[in-house]
């Protein structure tokens, strides 16, 4: 593969035929020679793929195509090659599987009722104006948050997406619900759910950050309110801002400094570990 990437987006619009998109799009990157994750609802696509630049191009130009998907915010990265497995394109109840579908509406300019969205810079506009005041509410799974996270960040414990609606419902940040509360997460989509879910709970004041942490990475780096490493669910694992990035994870085994994730069953049965090169080698 000559220059491989990798391309991550989503757009909350409403699909009146999820099963004529998913038919599309499975054909569409195939045809790319793509691999990667596509989901499709009725409330729009989630999709990270890669493949050789000249393929991705052409698959993004063919999505953009079709007018509700026209706008969307396509993320890019550089690849390893062969970064996924295979393709999979589905139709699910949810693009995002917080368990809860009928809290979530959409219209053709995205999710109703959500948080705002803030601009990287207009996020630190926010913490000049408001302080210690502002919370960032972690809304990833709480291993991705072992190596990188937003500066004292609430991280719930939370080990599915499908958490999050008990761990809000528990009552254990029913006191940052006249807080402002600044949801982040991987590129944006998760956010755009959680913050729903948490204006529907009495949260007065909630944000999202516009694009995720990718975006913020690319406007700040590591030179900003992020610390540490970004997780990322392909074959890379894992992907630093700049050469300045602090190493905020732990070897399950030794305790030494790593953000290297490996699948290495650890004693509670989850595969993925976070492990140091000494401890588990790359096979040669």
């Amino acid at each position: 593969m000559a220059t491989p990437k990798i391309v991550l987006f989503y757009r909350f619009t409403p699909l009146a035929d999820p099963e004529a998109i998913r038919l599309w799009q499975h054909t569409l990157a195939a045809s790319n020679n793509l691999t990667g994750r596509i989901l499709i609802s009725e409330h729009g696509i989630n999709a990270t793929v890669g493949g050789d630049i000249a393929d991705v191009k052409r698959y993004v130009r063919g999505t953009r195509a079709y007018a509700p998907f026209k706008d969307a915010d396509i993320k890019w990265s550089d690849g390893v090659g062969d970064d996924f497995p295979r393709l999979s394109v589905k139709v699910r109840p949810e693009i995002v599987t917080f368990g809860a579908p009928d809290e979530l509406k959409v219209d053709a300019d995205g999710v109703v009722g959500g948080g705002v969205h803030l601009s990287p810079n207009e996020l630190h506009e926010l913490v000049t104006q408001r302080g210690d005041d502002v919370v960032f509410f972690d809304g990833r799974n709480k291993f991705e948050a072992e190596i990188g996270r937003f500066r004292n960040a609430v991280v719930p414990d939370v080990a599915t997406t499908r958490d999050f609606l008990a761990e809000l419902d528990s009552g254990r940040y029913d006191h940052l619900k006249s807080k402002p509360v600044v949801t982040y997460c991987t590129g944006g989509v998760r956010c755009e759910v959680l913050s729903v879910l948490m204006r529907n709970r009495g949260f007065d004041e909630v944000y999202q950050i516009d694009g995720g942490i990718v975006r913020y990475g690319e406007a700040f780096g590591d030179e900003g309110l992020w610390d540490g490493s970004l997780y990322v669910f392909d074959k890379r694992m894992n992907l630093r801002f700049s050469d300045k990035a602090v190493t905020l994870g732990t070897c399950t085994m030794c305790q030494a400094p790593t953000s290297r994730y490996r699948n290495q069953p650890d004693m509670d049965g989850r595969e993925l570990t976070l492990v140091c090169e000494s401890c588990v080698p790359d096979d040669a």
